[in-house]
């Protein structure tokens, strides 16, 4: 009988403990975050945390203090590349999906030497070779040479013996399909930058990435006005049109005078050139409203972050109707991130205006 009693006991305990650490999970989610090395990390926070707040956590455990140059992704409806909304609550991000985000690098600096902290230049440089390594960043074979000999300088130290392709191939510098083609350039290429430290050898690595027409560009498909099949690259620089890779025009943000979309539509507004009296309206077709919102928004965000002195709002034009909120995930600027900003910048200029 006291046996029975005691098994009793033991699975009410048992019972209470697990309702216990129930309510606690009612409190707090769990996030399972992919860094860029390809390691992961799980991440505590409160149900009613933004994303602005899992970012910063997963800043301050990589010990990363140049935050706003990061974002983080997750899958929303098939969608990979969904940048999460810094100011939206995570349980409305998520809703029944799993908590799983990737790291990233949103904004990438147009000059990585101006960076103060290690650690964000060294994210940096995981981020482009992950973009190398996974088609985003193209560039010529000499280039992707050149890059893997600093890598391989920065990891590896001093060359001692010839790096042959299969260790290439295991060390991840280059695509597998380039390895065996490239290993005696990377290794003529290596043995050049004796005597640099990783971090000058990192330093090189970005200085050489960042020349490269897709740095830091975000890719969204399209149609032009002849229904032919193109690509919208959005960067620091501006918009760049490609055509089976190849750029057709550029854009920079100088000329933009206004984006625009609505429904599947998505228009950019330039101004008029030298010889012309009028601005110019340029049109594309994307495949659903959402892939459209969504290049919308990464033009905006780009916008305001390498161009404005400080956050905008971003207001409607009268008479359209508004769908949906326009919450930004932009919290500081470039300027505002440069070492010489003022403690207090200049008021914003006027809002961009919008259509939706």
């Amino acid at each position: 009988m006291s046996a029975i009693m005691r098994e009793s006991l033991r699975r009410l305990a048992g019972s209470a403990s697990e309702d216990g650490m129930e309510s606690r999970r009612g409190n707090t989610r769990r996030v399972r975050v992919e860094l860029l090395d390809g390691d992961y990390i799980s991440v505590d926070v409160d149900r009613k945390a933004r994303g602005g707040d899992l970012l910063d956590k997963v800043c301050i455990d990589l010990e990363i203090t140049e935050v706003d140059y990061f974002g983080l992704l997750y899958t929303c409806r098939g969608d990979t590349r969904s940048w999460m909304n810094l100011e939206r609550r995570l349980s409305k991000t998520f809703r029944n999906d799993p908590w799983e985000v990737r790291f990233a690098v949103k904004f990438y600096p147009p000059e990585p030497s101006g960076l103060r902290d290690d650690n964000t230049r060294y994210q940096l440089a995981l981020a482009v070779r992950r973009d190398l390594l996974e088609g985003r960043l193209a560039c010529s074979q000499i280039t992707h040479a050149l890059l893997a000999s600093y890598i391989l300088q920065a990891e590896l130290g001093d060359r001692e013996t010839r790096v042959d392709g299969a260790r290439l191939a295991l060390l991840t510098v280059l695509p597998q399909t380039l390895a065996l083609d490239l290993e005696d350039q990377v290794d003529e290429l290596y043995g050049k930058h004796r005597g640099q430290t990783p971090a000058e050898a990192e330093l090189s690595y970005l200085e050489n990435a960042k020349k490269l027409l897709l740095y830091g560009a975000e890719l969204h498909s399209a149609k032009d006005s002849d229904d032919v099949d193109i690509a919208l690259a959005v960067s620091s620089r501006g918009v760049t049109i490609l055509r089976d890779g190849v750029p057709m025009n550029r854009f920079p943000w100088t000329m933009i005078t206004k984006i625009s979309y609505k429904k599947r539509s998505f228009s950019l507004r330039l101004r008029p050139a030298e010889c012309e009296e009028h601005e110019t309206s340029l049109g594309f077709r994307l495949c659903s409203s959402r892939g459209c919102k969504k290049l919308w928004r990464c033009c905006v965000e780009f916008h305001i972050f390498f161009r404005r002195a400080a956050p905008v709002r971003v207001e409607r034009v009268p008479g359209w109707p508004r769908l949906g909120r326009r919450h930004l995930s932009c919290r500081r600027t470039l300027r505002q991130l440069a070492p010489t900003a003022p403690p207090h910048p200049p008021p914003p200029p006027p809002p961009m205006a919008c259509a939706s």
